[in-house]
C-alpha cells in the first residue's frame, strides 16, 4: 500500500490539471462512474503488490499523470441514496438506539444502519462464544454497557440484505479487520487518527486490536483518563477512536492516546500517508473550495483529491460565505472505495472536537407528527427538497417522498403549491435536521410509530404469518404486533389456519405497546375486541364498583388472575368467583377465557387490586352502591367535562357527578360544528342544555343536538319497541352507513333501517355520499317486524313533515354554536388578536392596505389586525385594479378564528351603502361565500350580506357538484326578519333555488292559509259515518273531523250503544273546532302543538261544548291520560281488534287510546278463540284502568270487572312454559305471572302428570299467594269450585306438621342422586327416601335408579321419620313399607341386599367356595362378557347363593348398565331358571346373532314392564324385516363402539373383565393390580380383593422387587382396615421373608401412624432401632415420629442414644436433622439451640448454615434473622461462599425490609469488597 504514494506525487509545484482540462475529462469520470465500475472492482480485488502498477496502467490511456482522475467530482453534487450504497464501503455514524443484540446507527443522509454484535469485534465474539459454552456467567459486557445513543463510531457496510418489505437493510461492522482493512503495518505513522476495539484489559491499560495483522496497538491508563468512559471502565468490545503516539519495531507495536480534545482537532496530514485507499472516515481534513454549485460545494484535500459536500452538510450560517478558494476544515463523511467517491461534511457539530453527536433533536421529539402550513424554501432535484416548518425548523424531504410512490416524479409541482403538509418521519442525528414525506399515504396513515398506539384502542391490520406462539398482524409498513396464541378467539383454537389466512384483514384491540422496545400486543377475542364496559388501562381507571371485561392468565387453588390492558391484572379469590361454591378453579375456568370482573378494591401505588366475577354477574340486577340516575326524558341536564376522548367526552352530570359520555356527534346538528366544539371545549368546563337519550347497563348518553333535545321534550319519542307505530314521525341521527341502507338510531336505543330505496327521492348508486355519521335526520317508520324487533323507516324529504320553523331554529341554532366557539377560543388563548377577531361579524367594513396581488387572490394587511392574514379571493377582487401598498375598503364575508384568517371581499356592490329592507319582499341573492353548513349571500344591489344554511331540510342529498351551492350562484330569498337579534342584526331570509323545488297538493293548499282556529264554530255537511269518526264537508270545503266520543254527551252514552250510528250521512251539522290532526298520520295534534302544519280539523258535536259561552281548554294526551286513576270505571268505545297481539284498542277521547289484553277480556276460556266476536267496533263499553304511565306511553283497561289480582281469587292465565322440575309457567292478566307446582295439578295424582298440558294454553288458576313478585297457582277442582269437588284422593300437605310418621303418602320425584331419591310431597315439602331405603335389590350407583326414575314419576311412600325442626322428612320405597312392587323391575336381575343372618351366611359360604380353581373361575367368567341371557326370575335361594355366582352377578349387572339389554324373545322362562348356577354357562351359545344385542331405545321398552306384567315377555313377537335389519344394524353399531372403548387406553376399566385384559397386556404393573383391587373394595368385596392381591404376589416378576412392595404395602393395608390383628401379623411376616425387611418395616410404621395406632407404632418403631441401628433413616423416623406425636422429651432421649449408636461422623448431620424435625414440629427456641451449637462447633458447614437460615426466615423475627445474617456474612469462609450469603442478605431485605435496610446490606458488602482488596493488596 506505501508503494502508491510515490505514484501519486502530492504538495510543492506538482503540475496541477488546469480547469479547462477538468471540463475535457468530465465525460470519461462520468463513465468511470457508471460503466467501469464493475471492471475496477474486479481489478481491486487483485494482489495488493501489483495495486500500483495497474493503477499507472489506467492513467497512462486514461489521461497524462495526476490522480485526480480517479476521483474527479461528480457532475452534480446529491446527497447519498441507498441505491449508492455498496458492500465495503466506508461511513461516519452515530449510535441511535441500543438493543440487546443490535445496535441502530444513523448514517449521513438519513441512512439507518444496523451493527449486529458479531460485528463488534474478534475478541469480543470470542469471548460471546465462551459465554454461551460455560455455564458459568462471569462478567462480560452487554451492548448497552458498550455503546450509548449519540456516540460516533466508523463502520463499514458489511452486507446488505433485503428485508421482509422489499426494503434494502445496511448491515455495519465496526470490526477493526474491516474497517482499516487498506493499512498496514507499514503505512501506520505516528498522529494518525484510528478506531479499534479493546482486546483486552492489562494492569496498566488496555491492548487495542486496531486490525492490523502483525500490530500491537497499547493504550495506557494514563493516557486514557481524559475518555468518557474512565479507565477502570474499559471492557473487552469498547470501541475506542485512539491517535498513535509512537510506532516502534516498523509498527509491529504501537503506542495510543485517546485524549478526546487533540483526537478531535488532530487533522489528517499528506505526510501520515492518507491516500485514496486508505482513507478513514472521521478524519478532520484541511480543504479548498474548489466549486460552489446549488446543491453543494466540491472540495479539494489532502492537496490532491477531491471530496463533495451535499447541502445537508454545508453549515447554513455560512452558506452564503462559501467562495471558490476558501479554506475549510471537513470532516470526512463517506469513503466509496470503488468509485473513490468521498463525502465530506463541513457542519460544525462534526468538524469540532467531539465525541458524541447530540442524539434527539433540541426542540423534543416530533417523530410521526403531522405539520401543517410548512412551506417549500429549496428543490434539489436529483436530492430532495428543504421545508420550513412553522417555528422556523427546517426539515428535508427525500426525493421519493415528494410524491406517491406510483407518480412520476415532478418537483416543480411540489415547489410550485404555497403551503404543503408534512409528516416527520425520523430525526438524523448525523444531519441534526427531520426528514419528512408529503406522501398522502404517509400522511393519512393512522399510526405511524408505536407511540400513536394506545392500550385499549380498536385497530385494523392485515395477517401477516401464523407461528406457534400467535399470529402476527401488520397494522402499517413498519407497525406489526402479536395476537397471542390465546387470543386469536375467545375459545383456544386447536386450528387458527383454518379461521385466519394470510392477508386477511381483522379487527383487533391493543392489549398493551411498548414503543420503546417496539412491542405490541394485539387480542381477537370478541368480547375484547367489542366490549363496550370501560377499561382499565392504568390502575387508577380501576375504581372499585367499576365493572370491565379482563381475560384469565393464571388459575390457582386461591383463585384467578384476571388481566385487563397493559399491565393491569388483579386477583380474583376463591370466594368471589361464583355464587356456587368452587373447589378446584381449573375445572370451571380456562386460561384465556374472557369474563366481566368487578372491582372490590385497588392500591394503584403497589399495582394492587382484588376483583370479583360473582359481583360483576349480580351487579347487574342491583347497582346499589352508585347514585342512583332517574333518567326522565326531556329533563334539562349541566355536565362537566372530565376528559376529552377520541370519540367523544367522557362528563360527570352535575349535582351528583355521575359519569357520562357525550359523543363528539351529538354537539350539534350541523356536523361541521361538532369537531369545533369538541376543540373548543376544556377540560373542566361546564355544558349545559343537555339531555340524555339512552342509559344502559354500561353507559348514560347524552345529547346537544338541539332538534333532538327539541323532540325529547315534546314528547315525540318512542321510548320502547312496543310503543312504535306505522306512520310514526321521530327524530333520529344516522349511526351507520351500509351498502344497502343507513341505520338511524333514535333516543332510548332504538335503531331502525332506511333502505337504499327509502333514502332519498333521488336515485342513489353509493350510499355513503347521501348522509355523514352522526347527521340528523327525520324518519319515518314504514314497516314493524315484531319478532325479530326491527323496523324499516323512509328518510325521503316527500314522505316526512318538518316541524314548522325548523329550518330558520336550526340556522340560529348553528350561528349560535359557532359563536360560542369563537368566545371559547378568544378567552382561552389569551391573544389580544384572538379577541380582536372574535369581535368582528359578517358585513362588517375595514380599511386594508394591499400586500400581494396574484391570479388567485389578494392578501391584505391592517395595522388594527397585525399577524392576521386577511385574504380576498379571486372572485371579490375582480374588476378592481390593485396594486401592493394600495389602501382599500372592505367587507367582511367570515373569520376562521382557529387559524387566525379573515376572508374579504371589495367588490363595490359589498362595500357600498347598504339599503334597507322590508319584511316579505324577494330579492335574488348571491351565494359570497361557502363555510361547509353554512353560506355567506348577498341580497340583490342591497348591499346587505346574511348567512344561510347550505341545505334547507335536515334530510337533504346533495349528491352531484351541480346541486351544492357554490360561490357566484344565484337564488331567490325571501326576507322573513329584517334584523334578526339572533344573527348578530343580519336579515333572516327563506330562500329556495331559483326553480321552485316543491309543489304543495291542493288539499294542503286548501288548509295552507293557517286552517282554522281553536274554539271557532263551524256549520258542515256530514260526508261520511264510521264506526270510531264521522268525517265533515265544511263551508270551506276542507274536511273535518269528529271522533266517536264526541258525538253525544257523555252522560247519555248507554253501554253497547254506537253513538256514530245516530249522524245520518248529508245531514247538516254545527261542530266547533278542539283540534287537528295531521294529514299524513292522523295523529290528533291540540292547535298549541308546534307540528300543526296542513292539519285536518277536528270537531265536536256535543251540545255543551258549542255554547260559545264554555270556555274550551286545548286537550293534552299526556294531562288527559294522567287524569285517569287505576281502578276507576271509565266509558270507552272500541276502535280495533289486534289479531296478532289478540288485544283490543279502545278510545275514550281523541287523543287517548288504551289497550285490553286477551286475558283482561274474558272471563271464560271458550271465548278465547274469538274475542273479536264479543265486541263491535265503535261500540260503547264500560272498562277499569289497570295502569296508567307515560314512561312508556301505557294506558291498559280490564273489561272483567276487576283490575288487580287477589289472592284466594280465581282467574284466567296462559301456560308459557313447562318446566319438569318447575311445573307451569303461566302468564296471568295485568302483567303477573305464577307458577303451579307439579302436587298443585289435580286432586288425585296421575303418572306424568305435565302431559296434559301444552304451551299457550288457556287454564282456570286459584292463587295461592304471592313470594318475590311471583303468583303460587293451584289447578285442583277443590280449590276452584270447591262445591262441586269430588273427595280429594292426594290432599294438599300445607306444612310438615300435618305429617306423621308411618303415613302412606304419594309423591313425585324431583331427583335421584347419591344421598337418595329426593320426592316433592307439596310445593314446599320435599322428602328424601335413601338409597337402602328405596329398593330391595343391591345397587352399588345410583345411576340405576335415575334411569328408571326419571323426575315426576309417581311414587307411593312411607313416611318413616320427621324431623320437624329441620323440616327433614325420611321416606321409604321399600315393597315391605307401600305395599306396592319394587321401583327397580326383577328384569334388571339385580342382587338383593342381604339382612341379618342371611348376611352371615354368605360371608361363610363365600369362604368355602374360594378354593375353586382358577381355572373354573376363568371358564365361569369368560362368556359373561360377550353376550348375555339373564334368567328372569331366581329361586328365592338362588338369590341367596354365594360365591362365584354372587360375584358374577355384579360383574353383569355392571355390564348391563353399558351394553343394550337383552332380547326379551332371547329370556329363559322362570320355569326353566330352576336348577343350578352352572345354566348361565351351559345356556350360553355360540352361534347366538346379533340380534341379542338390542338397541338403547328398544332396551328401554324391555326394561319399562314395572314388575306387574313381567310374564308379557315370555311370548316371542314376530318382527318385520325391516325392524330385523334395523335391530342388526343398531347392534353392529353399538359393537362398533364397544371395540372403540376398549381400544381407548385412557378409559379407567370398570369391571372385572375389563381388568383382566389389560392386566394379560402387562402383568408386572403393580398400579393396575392395585387398581383392580381398589375396584373390588368399592364393592366391598374383600376377599375378592385379597385374592387379586395374591395373584398379583404370584405373577409378578421377582425382578421387579418396587412393584412386588407395592402390592404387599396394600395387601398390609388392607388387612390394616379390613382385617384382624392376626391376619396382619401373617402378611408382615410373610412380607419380611419375601422384600427387604427395612422397608416394609417402614411402611407398616406409617401405615400404623396413619391410622392413629401410636402403640403399635412405637412398638414397631422401638423393634427397628434395635434392629437397624446403624441406620440413619430409621432413626429420624422415630424422632418424626415421636415430635409428632408431641413427644419432645423422648425425642432429645432417642436423639441422645442415636448419636452413641451410630459412627462419629453422622452425628453433625444427624443433630441438623434433629433440629430442623424441632423447627417443623416441636419447639422452635429448642431447634435454634440445636443449631447453635453445631454451627459453633462446626463454624464452615456453610450448607447448614444455608438450612437455618432458611429455617429462621420461616420461624424467626426479622430481627433475629438479620443477626443471623451479620454472624453469616463475617464467617472465614471462601470469598464466593460469602458473596452468595451476601445475594440471599439482599433478596431478604428486598423482600421483607426497607429502602434504608437494603442500603445497609449494600454498604456492608462495599465494605466487605474493600477489606478484601486491602487485604490483597498487603
Amino acid at each position: 500500500m506505501a508503494s502508491v504514494e510515490e505514484d501519486f506525487p502530492r504538495g510543492g509545484t506538482a503540475r496541477k490539471p488546469t480547469e479547462s482540462k477538468i471540463v475535457v475529462q468530465r465525460s470519461e469520470v462520468d463513465n468511470l462512474f457508471q460503466s467501469n465500475e464493475q471492471a475496477e472492482t474486479k481489478k481491486r480485488k487483485g494482489a495488493v503488490k501489483d495495486d500500483s502498477k495497474k493503477l499507472k496502467k489506467q492513467k497512462t490511456t486514461k489521461e497524462e499523470d495526476n490522480g485526480l482522475t480517479l476521483n474527479t467530482a461528480a457532475k452534480c453534487v446529491e446527497i447519498l441514496h441507498v441505491k449508492n450504497v455498496k458492500e465495503g464501503m466506508l461511513m461516519l455514524g452515530c449510535v441511535k438506539e441500543v438493543a440487546d443484540f443490535e445496535v441502530t446507527v444513523s448514517l449521513p443522509c438519513g441512512l439507518k444502519g444496523f451493527l449486529s454484535i458479531k460485528n463488534i469485534s474478534d475478541s469480543y465474539t470470542k469471548l460471546l462464544n465462551e459465554q454461551l459454552e460455560s455455564s458459568d456467567t462471569e462478567e462480560i459486557c452487554s451492548l448497552p454497557h458498550l455503546f450509548h445513543p449519540g456516540m460516533v463510531v466508523r463502520c463499514v457496510v458489511a452486507k446488505l440484505d433485503i428485508a421482509r418489505g422489499g426494503s434494502l437493510s445496511i448491515q455495519l461492522s465496526i470490526n477493526p479487520k474491516l474497517v482499516n482493512k487498506a493499512l498496514t503495518t507499514s503505512s501506520l505513522k505516528a498522529g494518525m487518527v484510528l478506531s479499534g476495539c479493546v482486546e483486552s484489559v492489562e494492569d496498566h491499560g488496555c491492548i487495542v486490536d486496531i486490525g492490523i495483522s502483525g500490530s500491537k496497538a497499547f493504550l495506557s491508563k494514563k493516557a486514557a483518563k481524559d475518555k468518557h468512559n474512565n479507565p477502570e471502565e474499559l471492557k473487552v468490545g469498547q470501541y475506542v477512536t485512539a491517535q498513535v503516539e509512537e510506532v516502534k519495531n516498523e509498527g509491529r507495536v504501537v503506542q495510543l492516546s485517546a485524549n478526546p480534545l487533540t483526537i478531535g482537532q488532530a487533522c489528517a496530514e499528506s505526510k501520515q500517508g492518507w491516500n485514496l485507499t486508505n482513507l478513514l472516515p472521521g478524519l478532520l481534513v484541511k480543504s479548498t473550495i474548489k466549486k460552489v454549485t446549488k446543491h453543494g460545494l466540491i472540495l479539494d484535500f489532502l492537496s490532491s483529491f477531491s471530496g463533495q459536500v451535499d447541502f445537508l452538510h454545508m453549515e447554513p450560517e455560512h452558506a452564503s460565505n462559501y467562495t471558490e478558494g476558501t479554506e475549510v476544515q471537513a470532516r470526512v463523511l463517506y469513503v466509496e472505495p470503488s468509485t473513490r467517491l468521498v463525502g465530506l461534511s463541513l457542519r460544525s457539530f462534526l468538524v469540532q472536537p467531539v465525541k458524541t453527536v447530540e442524539p434527539t433533536p433540541a426542540g423534543g421529539d416530533r417523530i410521526g407528527e403531522v405539520v401543517k402550513c410548512c412551506k417549500m424554501t429549496t428543490v434539489h432535484h436529483m436530492s430532495g427538497a428543504m421545508l420550513e416548518l412553522p417555528g422556523e425548523t427546517l426539515a428535508f424531504v427525500h426525493r421519493n417522498h415528494l410524491k406517491e410512490s406510483n407518480e412520476p416524479a415532478n418537483e416543480n409541482r411540489a415547489l410550485a403549491m404555497p403551503e404543503h403538509t408534512c409528516r416527520i418521519l425520523d430525526f438524523s442525528p448525523m444531519d441534526q435536521i427531520h426528514f419528512a414525506s408529503l406522501r398522502r399515504s404517509v400522511i393519512d396513515r393512522p399510526f405511524y410509530r408505536y407511540h400513536d398506539l394506545q392500550a385499549g384502542q380498536v385497530v385494523e391490520g392485515k395477517v401477516s404469518v401464523l407461528l406457534n406462539h400467535g399470529m402476527v398482524v401488520h397494522l402499517s409498513d413498519h407497525i406489526k404486533g402479536l395476537v397471542p396464541r390465546t387470543h386469536l378467539s375467545d375459545i383456544v383454537l386447536k386450528n387458527p389456519e383454518k379461521k385466519y389466512t394470510e392477508g386477511m384483514k381483522v379487527k383487533c384491540r391493543v392489549l398493551s405497546v411498548d414503543p420503546e422496545n417496539k412491542k405490541l400486543y394485539l387480542t381477537r377475542k370478541k368480547a375484547l375486541v367489542e366490549s363496550s364496559l370501560p377499561l382499565f388501562i392504568s390502575f387508577t381507571d380501576a375504581r372499585p364498583g367499576c365493572v370491565s371485561h379482563g381475560y384469565i392468565v393464571c388459575i390457582k387453588n386461591f383463585g384467578c388472575i384476571i388481566r385487563f390492558y397493559n399491565n393491569v391484572k388483579g386477583l380474583v379469590p376463591l370466594s368471589e368467583l361464583s355464587s356456587e361454591p368452587i373447589v378446584s378453579p381449573e375445572e370451571v375456568f380456562y386460561v384465556g377465557q374472557v369474563l366481566k370482573a368487578k372491582v372490590l378494591q385497588c392500591d394503584p401505588e403497589k399495582a394492587k387490586m382484588v376483583l370479583s366475577f360473582k359481583a360483576a354477574v349480580e351487579g347487574e340486577t342491583e347497582e346499589a352502591a352508585k347514585p342512583q340516575f332517574d333518567w326522565e326524558v326531556g329533563k334539562r341536564l349541566e355536565a362537566k367535562v372530565l376528559k376529552k376522548l377520541v370519540t367523544g367526552l367522557e362528563v360527570a352530570i352535575l349535582p351528583d357527578e355521575i359519569r357520562a359520555i357525550l359523543p363528539t356527534m351529538h354537539l350539534s346538528d350541523h356536523m361541521s360544528n361538532c369537531p369545533l366544539l369538541w376543540e373548543s371545549l376544556q377540560e373542566g368546563d361546564n355544558i349545559s342544555n343537555l339531555m340524555c337519550f339512552n342509559k344502559n347497563k354500561l353507559n348514560i348518553t347524552l345529547t346537544k343536538k338541539p332538534t333532538v333535545r327539541w323532540s325529547l321534550e315534546e314528547g315525540v319519542v318512542a321510548k320502547d319497541f312496543s310503543e312504535i307505530t306505522v306512520g310514526m314521525q321521530l327524530i333520529g341521527w344516522v349511526k351507520n352507513i351500509m351498502s344497502y341502507g343507513v341505520f338511524v338510531e333514535f333516543p332510548c336505543g332504538l335503531v331502525g333501517l332506511a333502505p337504499k330505496s327509502a333514502m332519498t327521492d333521488k336515485f342513489i348508486s353509493d350510499t355513503t355520499a347521501a348522509f355523514q355519521l352522526g347527521q340528523t335526520v327525520i324518519a319515518k317508520v314504514t314497516n314493524l317486524d315484531e319478532e325479530k324487533r326491527r323496523f324499516l323507516i323512509t328518510l325521503k324529504i316527500s314522505e316526512v313533515i318538518s316541524p314548522e320553523g325548523d329550518a330558520q331554529t336550526r340556522l340560529i341554532n348553528g350561528l349560535q354554536e359557532r359563536r360560542a366557539v369563537t368566545d371559547m377560543l378568544a378567552m382561552r388563548g389569551n391573544s389580544d388578536l384572538r379577541q380582536q377577531l372574535a369581535a368582528l361579524s359578517v358585513g362588517q367594513k375595514l380599511k386594508l392596505t394591499t400586500d400581494t396581488v396574484k391570479d388567485t387572490g389578494a392578501t391584505f394587511t391592517s395595522d388594527d389586525l397585525a399577524g392576521a392574514t386577511i385574504l380576498g379571493s379571486k372572485h371579490h377582487v375582480m374588476g378592481v385594479n390593485l396594486t401592493p401598498g394600495q389602501k382599500v375598503t372592505a367587507v367582511v364575508l367570515h373569520v376562521d378564528i382557529l387559524s387566525t384568517c379573515i376572508h374579504v371581499s371589495i367588490l363595490s356592490k359589498l362595500v357600498g351603502s347598504k339599503k334597507s329592507l322590508n319584511e316579505g319582499s324577494k330579492y335574488t341573492a348571491m351565494v359570497q361565500y361557502m363555510d361547509q353548513d353554512f353560506a355567506v349571500i348577498s341580497l340583490g344591489d342591497t348591499a346587505q350580506l346574511t348567512v344561510i344554511q347550505t341545505t334547507s331540510h335536515l334530510n337533504e342529498v346533495l349528491l352531484s357538484e351541480s346541486e351544492k351551492l357554490k360561490v357566484g350562484m344565484s337564488l331567490a330569498v325571501e326576507v322573513t326578519e329584517r334584523s334578526c337579534q339572533e344573527l348578530q342584526g343580519l336579515p333572516l331570509v327563506s330562500w329556495q333555488r331559483t326553480a321552485p323545488k316543491r309543489q304543495r297538493t291542493t288539499s294542503e293548499n286548501q288548509v295552507g292559509s293557517k286552517g282554522h282556529c281553536f274554539g271557532e264554530t263551524l256549520q258542515g255537511k256530514v260526508r261520511t259515518v264510521k264506526p270510531t269518526c264521522i268525517q265533515v264537508t265544511l263551508e270551506d270545503g276542507s274536511i273535518g273531523s269528529v271522533h266517536v266520543s264526541e258525538v253525544v254527551e257523555t252522560a247519555d252514552v248507554c253501554v253497547g250503544s254506537f253513538p256514530t250510528s245516530s249522524v245520518k250521512v248529508g245531514s247538516v251539522v254545527n261542530a266547533r273546532v278542539i283540534g287537528g290532526r295531521e294529514a299524513s298520520s292522523h295523529r290528533f295534534l291540540p292547535f298549541s302543538h308546534p307540528k300543526f302544519t296542513y292539519t285536518i280539523p277536528e270537531l265536536t258535536l256535543i251540545p255543551s261544548k258549542l255554547d260559545k259561552s264554555v270556555d274550551l281548554k286545548p286537550v293534552i294526551a299526556k294531562e288527559k291520560r294522567n287524569s285517569y286513576k287505576v281502578g276507576e270505571e271509565i266509558t270507552c268505545f272500541v276502535s280495533k281488534f289486534n289479531p296478532d297481539r289478540k288485544s283490543l284498542e279502545v278510545t275514550t277521547d281523541p287523543c287517548v287510546s288504551g289497550i285490553v289484553e286477551l286475558l283482561a277480556m274474558i272471563t271464560e276460556p271458550k271465548d278465547a278463540s274469538h274475542p273479536e266476536k264479543l265486541y263491535k267496533l265503535g261500540q260503547a263499553i264500560r272498562a277499569q284502568v289497570v295502569e296508567v304511565s307515560s314512561k312508556p306511553h301505557r294506558f291498559m283497561l280490564s273489561l272483567t270487572g276487576v283490575h288487580k289480582l287477589e289472592k284466594g281469587s280465581v282467574t284466567l292465565g296462559i301456560v308459557t312454559s313447562i318446566q319438569p322440575q318447575v311445573g307451569l309457567l303461566v302468564k296471568l292478566p295485568f302483567g303477573g305471572t305464577g307458577t303451579v307446582a307439579v302436587t298443585d295439578l289435580a286432586d288425585a295424582y296421575r303418572p306424568n302428570p305435565l302431559d296434559a298440558y301444552s304451551k299457550d294454553q288457556l287454564i282456570r288458576c286459584f292463587l295461592l299467594g304471592c313470594e318475590n313478585g311471583k303468583w303460587q297457582l293451584s289447578l285442583r277442582p277443590s280449590r276452584l269450585n270447591p262445591e262441586q269437588a269430588k273427595p280429594v284422593k292426594d290432599p294438599e300437605v300445607l306444612s310438615v306438621d300435618k305429617l306423621q310418621a308411618g303415613q302412606v303418602i304419594r309423591g313425585y320425584v324431583k331427583s335421584v342422586r347419591e344421598q337418595g331419591v329426593f320426592i316433592r310431597l307439596s310445593r314446599g315439602i320435599t322428602g328424601r327416601a335413601e338409597l337402602q331405603q328405596s329398593t330391595k335389590y343391591f345397587v352399588n350407583k345410583h345411576k340405576v335408579l335415575s334411569e328408571h326414575l326419571p323426575p315426576n314419576t309417581l311414587l307411593t311412600t312411607k313416611i318413616i321419620s320427621i324431623d320437624k325442626e329441620e323440616e327433614f322428612v325420611n321416606l321409604s320405597l321399600l315393597p315391605a313399607d307401600t305395599g306396592k312392587p319394587d321401583i327397580l323391575p326383577e328384569s334388571l336381575s339385580l342382587p338383593l341386599r342381604l339382612i341379618g343372618e342371611e348376611k352371615k351366611k354368605h360371608d361363610i359360604k363365600k369362604k368355602k367356595k374360594r378354593t375353586l380353581s382358577e381355572s373354573e373361575q376363568k371358564q365361569a367368567e369368560s362368556p359373561v362378557p360377550k353376550k348375555k341371557k339373564k334368567t328372569k326370575k331366581k329361586a328365592k335361594t338362588e338369590e341367596n347363593d354365594s360365591g362365584v355366582e354372587v360375584y358374577f352377578r355384579e360383574e353383569e349387572d355392571k355390564e348391563d348398565d353399558e351394553e343394550p339389554k337383552p332380547d326379551p324373545a332371547k329370556q329363559v322362562t322362570p320355569s326353566s331358571a330352576g336348577p343350578a348356577r352352572l345354566q348361565v354357562a351351559a345356556g350360553f351359545s355360540w352361534d347366538v346373532g346379533l340380534n341379542s344385542l338390542k338397541p338403547a331405545s328398544a332396551a328401554q321398552d324391555a326394561d319399562s314392564s314395572d314388575g306387574e306384567d313381567q310374564d308379557r315377555g315370555s311370548k316371542p313377537q314376530k318382527k318385520s324385516r325391516h325392524e330385523v335389519e334395523q335391530e342388526k344394524k343398531a347392534a353392529e353399531k353399538a359393537l362398533v363402539q364397544r371395540e372403540a372403548e376398549l381400544m381407548d387406553p385412557n378409559l379407567r376399566p370398570d369391571d372385572a373383565a375389563a381388568f383382566e385384559r389389560l392386566l394379560l397386556a402387562s402383568p408386572n404393573s403393580s398400579l393396575l393390580w392395585l387398581q383392580y383391587m381398589a375396584h373390588h373394595l368399592q364393592a366391598t368385596q374383600i376377599e375378592q380383593a385379597r385374592a387379586v392381591a395374591e395373584r398379583a404376589l404370584k405373577t409378578i416378576s421377582f425382578r421387579e422387587e418396587q412393584e412386588k412392595l407395592n402390592v404387599w404395602v396394600a395387601l398390609l393395608n388392607l388387612e390394616n382396615m379390613y382385617g384382624t390383628e392376626e391376619t396382619l401379623k401373617k402378611v408382615f411376616e410373610r412380607a419380611l421373608q419375601f422384600c427387604e425387611p427395612m422397608p416394609v418395616y417402614q411402611q407398616l410404621a406409617d401405615i400404623y401412624a396413619k391410622s392413629n395406632k401410636t402403640k403399635e407404632a412405637e412398638g414397631l418403631y422401638k423393634t427397628m432401632v434395635k434392629r437397624f441401628r446403624q441406620n440413619k433413616a430409621v432413626w429420624l423416623s422415630y424422632g418424626t415420629f415421636l415430635l409428632q406425636q408431641g413427644q419432645s422429651d423422648d425425642a432429645s432421649v432417642l436423639l441422645q442414644r442415636a448419636l452413641k449408636s451410630l459412627p462419629s461422623k453422622e452425628s453433625v448431620d444427624v443433630i441438623a436433622k434433629f433440629a430442623q424435625l424441632e423447627f417443623r414440629y416441636g419447639d422452635v427456641e429448642k431447634g435454634r439451640t440445636m443449631f447453635d451449637k453445631v454451627l459453633t462447633s462446626y463454624p464452615k458447614r456453610t450448607d447448614l448454615w444455608s438450612v437455618f437460615i432458611d429455617l429462621m426466615v420461616k420461624h424467626g423475627s426479622q430481627k433475629e434473622v438479620r443477626a443471623l445474617f451479620d454472624r453469616v456474612i463475617h464467617l472465614s469462609v471462601s470469598v464466593k461462599k460469602i458473596k452468595f450469603f451476601f445475594k440471599r442478605y439482599l433478596e431478604y431485605e428486598k423482600k421483607h425490609g426497607t429502602p434504608q435496610s437494603i442500603q445497609a446490606v449494600k454498604e456492608k458488602a462495599m465494605e466487605f469488597v474493600e477489606a478484601k482488596g486491602t487485604e490483597a493488596a498487603n
